[in-house]
């Protein structure tokens, strides 16, 4: 196993039988199309198991820890916590885009800090691991890298819609966003907005698209003003 493998694995607490599963779990497509590797090697199959295996286990950790929630709330919840931005900030705490193998091209277009790709590529990491540790094992990972402050994912997925409703509350007040800058050429750009309430800034984020910047901001926002209430 490589060095960079190896830190990572140090980071997931998990150590891999197979090392070739957990190698396939961190093999972009564009890596595998580049040095012509059979299309069976890079993650997306491990990304389509561990996508199961994350609902399984969430299904069952909401189950358990909302008892008075009906379906419907549940799966709400559920939505937020293994959609694609969510599961990309879960993957940033492993700082997981470095460790990828990429080809060229989708290196040079920003792939790295890509939702898409390393939201994947958490998923093949859940798909590997169950794959060669068993349930038992994915599920802690699991618990400890997606389920853990599942309140803050909340807020952070319906960041946009919740600090709305905070701020109609407060009489003659607007909210804004702002766009303060954005940088890198076309296909690899990072947006840079604030959130204003009135004309104070609350909140700032940046990211790959307005959207996603705009979510960042409105999360901060929404923890400002949750902390101010408290004083």
């Amino acid at each position: 196993m490589n060095r960079n493998l190896k830190e990572l694995e140090e980071k997931t607490g998990y150590q891999f039988q197979d090392e070739g599963l957990f190698r396939q779990a961190m093999t972009h497509s564009s890596y595998a199309n580049e040095h012509r590797m059979n299309k069976l090697h890079c993650n997306e199959r491990l990304e389509f198991l561990g996508d199961a295996v994350l609902e399984v286990v969430s299904s069952d950790f909401l189950y358990h820890k909302y008892q008075d929630k009906p379906e419907g709330e549940l799966t709400k919840i559920r939505a937020s916590i293994v959609c694609e931005p969510t599961l990309a900030l879960c993957a940033a705490d492993l700082n997981l885009g470095a460790y990828l193998l990429l080809g060229k091209g989708e290196e040079a277009t920003g792939g790295r800090g890509r939702n898409s790709v390393v939201s994947d590529a958490m998923e093949a990491l859940i798909g590997a691991i169950y794959l060669d540790g068993g349930f038992a094992n994915a599920k802690e990972f699991i618990h400890r890298f997606v389920l853990n402050d599942i309140e803050h994912k909340q807020l952070f997925y319906d960041s946009k819609t919740i600090l709305q409703e905070m701020v109609q509350a407060v009489p003659d007040q607007s909210l804004e966003y702002e766009l303060v800058k954005e940088e890198g050429p076309d296909h690899n750009k990072t947006f840079e907005v604030r959130a204003l309430l009135g004309s104070e800034e609350i909140g700032r984020g940046s990211g790959r698209t307005k959207k996603a910047a705009e979510a960042m901001a409105a999360y901060r926002g929404i923890l400002k003003l949750r902390e101010k209430a408290c004083i």
